[in-house]
């Protein structure tokens, strides 16, 4: 079994900063529509310009940075794991995120 997580990893190892921001991705992609609707209600009561200035920043700047900076922050969490479980930590992190998004529905 060591084996098999080993050469998962050795196989997945090259691809580790892209995954992390796959991962990140998946997430806001899942969990973007719950952000988006705390921003709409937060800014409901403000002018229309305003507010479709504000999601434009969120959208542009704020899912960005989420993105740039979260991506990294997922790497450096799934680097706590032995190297050799490193690869099935990601598989499993994926396999995690598409059964949060069943149970929400999304799939």
């Amino acid at each position: 079994m060591n084996e098999l997580f080993s050469a998962l990893s050795r196989t997945l190892s090259p691809y580790y900063a892209e995954m992390s921001i796959m991962l990140m991705a998946t997430i806001l992609v899942v969990y973007g529509d719950i952000i988006n609707s705390h921003i709409k209600r937060i800014l409901a009561p403000y002018h229309f310009i305003l507010r479709v200035s504000l999601f434009v920043v969120l959208c542009a700047f704020g899912y960005g940075a989420l993105t740039l900076y979260g991506a990294p922050f997922l790497h450096h969490i799934i680097a706590y794991l032995p190297w050799k479980y490193q690869g099935a930590g990601f598989v499993f992190a994926f396999m995690f995120i598409g059964f949060l998004a069943e149970r929400r529905r999304y799939i």
